[in-house]
């Protein structure tokens, strides 16, 4: 089920499933990349398996990611029970509850434009623009990607600090400092239903590893695309056999 058992062999051990609580990234994770992120497509089965996994770990399953949660909306529609959306600035943590957005500066429209403007000079490059950032991708104009980065570099170096540049796949993104998927894991594990249980956390970026640092700490464990797991698709087989309650599934 696992790309690299060595690479697992030296995390500590998934927990027993009643003592899990799963905070898992979308893109690259349980969905493939796609060309754009609004072409993202859900495979069929995920979310009845997410939802079957849901009810086995008591509700304690939760989607970390850079998007912002409206779009975890469209895209699972009421399978997780928290999302934390854009690195954890925004979370909502049941399906209940109001989404809160930790305070962050604002993104200077100047650097809005001149991004705009410099994706204009790269056919095949884009500016996805987010509340708190914004990311420039390059998958379809790889040769963009120096011009790119230095952009994103000079204005995260122009704002004192409030900013930073992070490397993503195929895209280099400008966001506050301060939050990141780590905080959002400690903060979801504080609250019940993940209170009191071991964190699971699932990723494929540079991104993650603050989430799957935050895991460990926590007592839990962490995997990675493609250390661990080779696609999105090993870690959806995985994820099925868990919520089957085969016994090959623990083998991770």
């Amino acid at each position: 089920m696992i790309a690299n058992p060595e690479a697992a062999a030296s995390r500590p051990k998934l927990p027993p499933i009643e003592r899990a609580a799963f905070l898992l990234d979308f893109d690259g994770t349980l969905v493939d990349i796609a060309p754009a992120p609004e072409l993202v497509r859900v495979q069929d089965g995920l979310s009845d398996t997410l939802r079957r996994l849901r009810a086995l770990c008591g509700d304690a399953l939760a989607v970390v990611t850079g998007r912002p949660i409206a779009q975890i909306d469209e895209f699972l529609p009421g399978v997780p029970y928290a999302v934390a959306g854009e690195h954890g600035i925004a979370m909502r943590r049941n399906p209940d509850a109001e989404l809160v957005r930790v305070p962050v500066p604002p993104v200077p429209a100047a650097w809005l434009e001149a991004a705009e403007a410099l994706v204009a000079a790269h056919p095949g490059a884009r500016v996805e623009r987010k509340a708190t950032g914004f990311v420039l991708h390059y998958r379809a104009a790889p040769e963009a990607e120096g011009a790119l980065r230095e952009a994103a570099e000079r204005m995260a170096e122009g704002s004192g600090g409030a900013f930073h540049v992070q490397t993503a796949k195929m895209a280099w993104e400008i966001r506050p400092h301060g939050t990141d998927k780590g905080s959002a894991v400690h903060a979801l594990m504080q609250q019940k239903p993940f209170l009191g249980r071991l964190p699971v956390f699932i990723g494929d970026d540079v991104t993650d590893e603050d989430g799957i640092r935050a895991a460990i700490a926590l007592g839990g464990t962490g995997y990675r695309i493609p250390a661990d797991f080779d696609e999105p698709e090993s870690v959806r087989r995985w994820l099925t056999a868990l919520a089957a309650g085969e016994e090959r599934a623990w083998a991770v």
